[in-house]
């Protein structure tokens, strides 16, 4: 037996590895448009690092001068002020130089989070229809919720953790090497290359876990909310454990990815540990024999285990931090993917605003499209006809004959692969998409809200709206009476996807929104189907004064509603294989009229009759 189960993955160029400089390359010029900003506070660290690496010289200082006074108390009550306040001044120079960087620094990390946010929420809506079928809600809102999050840690870590941290060594290993025997900074040198070196080897090594931590952690993500969004289909077959069972499985290929990560971890830090232990001790050891020799002071042994306490700590979070920023720009990776992903849907750089007379609508012309989703099934073959400018044109036809597509053509969900779509005689690969889909109003057969309020989902179809307009739309829509005898109004919420309303209420409330709108061009791809008789039939006649003033495609089923329509479209497998009136057709006496007979007698019984 066939078992069928589904593993969810993301588009394959979402999941490929951009390269960390690539990654960072792409991050820098949104932090680089406020660059004074940038310039000021890398001045501020610099500053700060200056400040700490002086705080042991001038503990030296001290050091010295009351190690070489022992009989002479009036020198020890006489400590240099200066020295003392030079020491709390220092002390104090770094944690505000620190807090100014940070302060100036603050504005830059959030604008670029906000505005990576932003660009990669326009382009995901920019992407053609094809991408969001295929995407996996879920696992795509954890990849940016992870991604911009980990843009500001790993500002944060790269610019204020490892660039201080590498100045501050640069600098002690200076002073190590111009002041006292050479071994110091060798013996830090070599410890450095080599917790460097096995840091970024062991991490690399451990990077492919977290990339597949990510990838799980989506995967799991992407099946507990696609079951939560298919509530009532869970609870309609009983599938609870079975849905569990499928979310645990996630969590367990999780689990097991994490606890390689956490053991590949303990590893690292015991190796780091070792390497300091080692490179500690050793200089610890050449300063006291120094003492020993008097070839140091008490206050050179002083000042080479502060700066070897200053350098432990950072160096010891250096570790750390390189994991982190490893870490943060895996994430990164998979936000910047979504930037990568193809327009299929572009405006040409040569692109227009649609033009059309305010005073009358448009025609509009399907000149021989042929067109297919996928490479190897074509949907539509030569389809040719044209909208009369106020003219109503249906179309019918068996389920899967392209008549849906025609709407997902004209709205520009797709380009075709051949023909040209045309409106008032302008094509629409050659206007702008904004502009296009500005003109066109339509009533899907399937309505999906807003969780939000009615009056919220009403208003979408223009936003800014007022009251009175969103009622005055309610009213033709026939849901405004619903709507007042509702304890809330107008406030009430509808609920995920609309599943509070009924599938009548909410094709009503999908009508008044496409109302509020206003365009010159319809689209009602089955707007009435989830209406009953007496609905559907008010529904029709105002959809009939609507449309007399505009250019209509009507999708339909029921031919009852389609009567009225000037031209009537016959689809069959993806060509036009009849067109004409009502009358005209009938007495064909082909297709169409066949049609007709089976739904106007159902076993007997006149179940459908035109209005």
């Amino acid at each position: 037996m066939r078992s069928y189960s589904s593993s969810p993955s993301l588009p394959s160029n979402a999941t490929r590895v951009r390269g960390d400089w690539l990654t960072i390359k792409t991050l820098l010029p949104y932090l680089w448009a406020y660059k004074w900003r940038v310039l000021l506070a890398l001045l501020f660290l610099v500053g700060a690092k200056l400040a700490n690496v002086g705080v042991p010289l001038v503990l030296k200082s001290l050091v010295d001068q009351l190690s070489t006074s022992p009989n002479q108390p009036w020198r020890i009550l006489a400590l240099p002020l200066s020295a003392l306040l030079t020491y709390g001044v220092l002390r104090l120079a770094t944690t505000l130089f620190t807090e100014l960087r940070e302060f100036v620094f603050a504005k830059v990390t959030q604008r670029a989070v906000r505005t990576i946010a932003l660009k990669v929420f326009r382009h995901l809506h920019s992407l053609s229809l094809r991408f969001h079928l295929n995407r996996q809600t879920g696992g795509m809102t954890r990849d940016i919720e992870r991604g911009t999050r980990a843009v500001s840690s790993l500002v944060s870590f790269a610019l204020f953790s490892i660039v201080p941290t590498l100045l501050e060594i640069g600098l002690v290993l200076t002073y190590l090497f111009v002041q006292y025997d050479r071994w110091f900074a060798i013996i830090t040198i070599l410890a450095l290359t080599s917790y460097i070196v096995f840091t970024i080897s062991v991490t690399e090594w451990r990077t492919h876990f977290r990339r597949e931590m990510n990838e799980l952690d989506s995967q799991a993500s992407t099946k507990a909310i696609d079951s939560l969004l298919n509530y009532e289909t869970v609870k309609y077959f009983g599938n609870e454990d079975y849905e569990a069972a499928r979310y645990d499985q996630g969590l367990k290929s999780f689990e097991k990815a994490a606890v390689k990560s956490q053991s590949t971890l303990s590893l690292l830090n015991t190796g780091q540990s070792l390497i300091i232990a080692t490179a500690v001790t050793l200089i610890l050891w050449r300063a006291a024999q120094g003492v020993i020799d008097q070839t140091m002071t008490l206050g050179d042994l002083v000042l080479v285990n502060a700066f070897m306490i200053q350098l432990y700590i950072p160096l010891n979070f250096l570790g750390v931090l390189y994991r982190e920023i490893k870490q943060s720009l895996a994430d990164i990776e998979r936000l910047f993917a979504l930037l990568d992903q193809n327009k299929e849907v572009a405006d040409p750089s040569s692109a227009l605003p649609l033009q059309l007379e305010s005073s009358s609508s448009p025609e509009v012309s399907f000149r021989m499209i042929n067109f297919s989703y996928e490479e190897k099934r074509q949907i539509l073959f030569d389809v040719d006809f044209t909208i009369a400018a106020g003219t109503t044109t249906a179309v019918v036809g068996h389920s899967g004959s392209g008549k849906s597509t025609l709407g997902r053509l004209l709205f520009r969900f797709y380009d075709v692969q051949s023909g040209a779509i045309e409106i008032a005689g302008q094509k629409l690969m050659d206007v702008t998409q904004a502009s296009l889909r500005k003109a066109i109003g339509i009533v899907p057969q399937d309505t999906v809200l807003f969780n939000d309020t009615i009056g919220y989902n009403i208003a979408y179809g223009k936003p800014g709206a007022s009251q009175d307009e969103v009622i005055a739309a309610a009213q033709a829509a026939y849901i405004h009476d619903f709507v007042v005898s509702l304890p809330d109004g107008y406030e009430t919420m509808v609920g995920e996807r609309g599943l509070k309303l009924s599938g009548g209420e909410k094709q009503r409330v999908a009508i008044a929104r496409t109302l509020l709108k206003n365009p010159a061009i319809m689209i009602f791809d089955e707007a009435t189907s989830a209406l009953d008789s007496k609905s559907e039939q008010m529904i029709q006649a105002q959809l009939k004064q609507i449309a007399q003033s505009r250019t209509s495609l009507v999708i339909a089923h029921r031919l009852s509603t389609i009567v009225d329509a000037e031209q009537i479209l016959v689809m069959d497998k993806g060509r036009i294989i009849e067109r004409g009136t009502h009358t005209q057709l009938l007495a064909m006496a082909g297709a169409y009229a066949q049609m007709w007979e089976r739904q106007q007698h159902v076993n007997g019984v006149n179940l459908d009759s035109p209005h």
